[in-house]
């Protein structure tokens, strides 16, 4: 039973904005063996350790670490029984991304106002607290397996033990840019309206299959966003092609709708890139004649071209101005996560002229593995 005054406080919110968002919480990520995981975001992209949970800290049943860069904040948590559900979790869809946490100004009264809107539970609201802070939490379900917790409060997560990782080096990652996320044919519409009716989003963005298309496979694409551009979401679902799309491949290994891919956001992706390939990092790879059009396609790019292509970075251009991107190869055994940087220049789009270049450097990755 929600009392009174959570409701009159919802109903004040929704009168003063639709629904408002201070932006990214938190990702947190399910996965087999949390202290690896963490390890590897430390060591490949310059995550700080700054938190642990576990049952030194009296969670018995899992363990999880709070790493952070930047405004970027991510959880990596691993289960410490066969019966949990972060274990179930893995086993069907492998590590990935299950909470794309959201900061809000009142997390109770922003439950009460989606929950009205039609917006499914997760978990009901709840306080985190201890001696470093306090914060209210509560949980709405959203596509496949993946939920949006609504966080209320200021500082880290309070039910994590404070760690000091002063050795970590930072990639210049700065936040969360975008997060993506691939649903079923015919759902991507559906998930579009979900967010227009429980958060007030608009559309920003629509590429349909021509836009998102190569020789072989195809897809479509919305983009719903908060209208400040804090938050992001691009939904993909695939489209009729000759042969099996990144979509299809996605869901048949993910078994579900789920996150595909994060962008995080860096002033200078050259440098960001140099650094994090000689640490090992593997990036989707595009031909050199690319490089040998991207002067007549974008003339007034500032940027040294062949620096560009020895580091395998796109580039493109909008009304706003130009950006730079480039995308990860996969993080894991299974073809589902990835990452992308992205260096925005003034541009607000997401690389529509690099589409086919990215698409088709994809397709080889999926040949390669026998899935295209």
């Amino acid at each position: 039973m929600v009392d009174q005054d959570t409701k009159q406080r919802a109903e004040q919110m929704a009168s003063r904005d639709e629904f408002p968002i201070k932006g990214f919480s938190h990702l947190e990520w399910w996965v087999g063996n949390a202290y690896q995981s963490a390890q590897y975001l430390r060591t490949m992209f310059g995550f700080r350790i700054i938190g642990y949970r576990g049952p030194e800290t009296g969670t018995m049943d899992a363990s999880s670490y709070l790493l952070a860069q930047e405004d970027i904040r991510f959880v990596v948590s691993g289960a410490l029984a066969p019966d949990h559900a972060i274990t179930q979790h893995v086993a069907v869809h492998g590590p990935g991304v299950h909470d794309v946490a959201l900061a809000v100004p009142d997390a109770e009264a922003a439950f009460e106002l989606a929950v009205n809107r039609g917006a499914e539970p997760a978990y009901k609201p709840h306080v985190v607290e201890s001696d470093r802070g306090h914060k209210v939490m509560a949980g709405l379900k959203a596509y496949g397996e993946t939920i949006h917790s609504l966080v209320e409060g200021e500082g880290e997560l309070p039910d994590f033990e404070p760690m000091n990782d002063e050795f970590a080096r930072p990639l210049g990652l700065r936040h969360i840019d975008h997060v993506v996320a691939n649903v079923e044919l015919h759902g991507m519409d559906e998930w579009v309206e979900w967010y227009e009716r429980i958060f007030g989003f608009t559309l920003l963005r629509h590429f349909d299959d021509e836009a998102i298309s190569t020789e072989y496979s195809a897809l479509m694409s919305k983009v719903v966003w908060d209208g400040s551009g804090i938050i992001k979401l691009p939904i993909n679902e695939p489209a009729e092609g000759r042969k099996r799309s990144q979509i299809e491949e996605y869901m048949m290994f993910y078994r579900g709708a789920g996150v595909q891919h994060i962008a995080m956001a860096t002033d200078d992706l050259q440098t960001t890139v140099e650094d994090a390939t000689g640490r090992g990092l593997e990036f989707l790879r595009v031909p050199d004649d690319y490089y040998d059009e991207l002067p007549q396609r974008i003339p007034d790019l500032d940027a040294d071209i062949a620096r560009l292509g020895k580091l395998k970075i796109l580039a493109d251009s909008d009304e706003g101005g130009h950006l730079l991107q480039i995308f990860t190869r996969m993080l894991q055994d299974r073809p589902t996560v990835f990452f992308e940087f992205i260096e925005r220049r003034g541009a607000t789009g997401f690389g529509e002229g690099n589409f086919k270049a990215l698409f088709e450097a994809i397709e080889r990755e999926q040949d390669r593995r026998g899935n295209l």
